[in-house]
C-alpha cells in the first residue's frame, strides 16, 4: 500500500479559476503519496461551492477511498472534473474528509499568498 503523509501547510492558500477567487484558507493540508507530487487540499467550508457542480466522474484509490469530482463553472469557462473530494476517506486519509483538491491547469490556479 502507498504511504500517505498529510500535514498542515503554513500560510494562506487561494484557488482561482477564470479570474474568480473560489476559495481562500489558512487551514490547507498537503497530502504526499509515494513519489507523486504533493497535493494541496482546502477545507470545503472555505470554498465557494456555488462555482462547483458535482460531475458524474468518480475514481477509487486503494489508499484514500472513493473520490467524487466537481466541475468548476464560472463566467468565462467550465473546467470539467477540476476538483475532487474524498467524502468518506479510508483511515489513512481521514484528515482530508470535507476537503477539496484542485487539478491545477491553465484555468485553475492554487497558490500561497
Amino acid at each position: 500500500m502507498t504511504n500517505i503523509r498529510i500535514r498542515k501547510v503554513e500560510g494562506t492558500w487561494v484557488v482561482r479559476s477564470g479570474g474568480a477567487v473560489l476559495g481562500e484558507s489558512a487551514n490547507a493540508l498537503e497530502l504526499s503519496e509515494g513519489d507523486m507530487a504533493p497535493v494541496i487540499y482546502l477545507p470545503r467550508n472555505d470554498i465557494a461551492m456555488a462555482f462547483l457542480d458535482r460531475s458524474e466522474k468518480t475514481t477509487t484509490c486503494a489508499a484514500k477511498g472513493d473520490a467524487t469530482y466537481f466541475s468548476i463553472v464560472n463566467k468565462s469557462s467550465i473546467s470539467e472534473n477540476a476538483a475532487w473530494s474524498y467524502e468518506a476517506p479510508l483511515e489513512a486519509a481521514e484528515e482530508i474528509k470535507d476537503y477539496l483538491a484542485f487539478d491545477v491547469s491553465d484555468s485553475v490556479k492554487i497558490e500561497k499568498v
